[in-house]
């Protein structure tokens, strides 16, 4: 293997790794939260800040690393042999604008909704959680509507994600 191809082969792998695998996690993040609702807020700032500082800027690397593997290997990407690799850049860009243009804005609007800042780092405001439409036990009406989306697009982005490593693993002869 030539030493150009491994180096972008080890970055393109290394991104996969970082930016998909923690997103595994977060269904079991959200449901704990959910079922301890003085944490709700919590575990969603903590996957939020998962999502933003370590699943992100991993997942935006690998186009980089995509176009010099594709350069190093020197890959026809229009040759019939390669459209599992047109394919997959295509569940890629479709997952990538789910997650920052539709993901990640209802995350921010559930830790909002939820009494706090989305800036993960910041923590709930003292008193912030008993002020507002959540006081009193009584939820923001649009709290369900944006947990649902929440779980729907996660879903969404899960099987999308299960789609890409597939492609890119196994390599399906895809057509004639």
């Amino acid at each position: 293997m030539e030493p150009l191809v491994a180096l972008f082969l080890f970055l393109h792998v290394l991104g996969a790794i970082v930016g998909l695998g923690p997103t595994f996690a977060f269904s079991l993040i959200g449901s704990m939260g959910g079922r301890e609702r003085q944490h709700g807020n919590f575990s969603t700032r903590v996957s939020h800040a998962v999502s933003t500082k370590i699943v992100e800027p991993a997942l935006l690397s690998m186009p980089l690393s995509g176009i010099g593997l594709i350069w190093a290997a020197k890959i026809d990407i229009f040759a019939a042999s390669s459209r599992w690799l047109v394919l997959g850049i295509i569940v890629y860009v479709v997952a990538i604008s789910v997650s920052l243009f539709v993901q990640n804005p209802a995350v921010k609007r559930l830790i909002e909704m939820t009494g706090g800042h989305p800036n993960a780092a910041e923590p709930m405001a003292p008193g912030r959680a008993s002020a507002g439409p959540g006081a009193m036990g009584v939820p923001p009406p649009e709290l369900a509507g944006t947990i649902a989306a929440i779980q729907r697009n996660g879903m969404i982005l899960g099987v999308l994600a299960l789609v890409l490593i597939f492609l890119m693993v196994v390599k399906p002869a895809l057509g004639s």
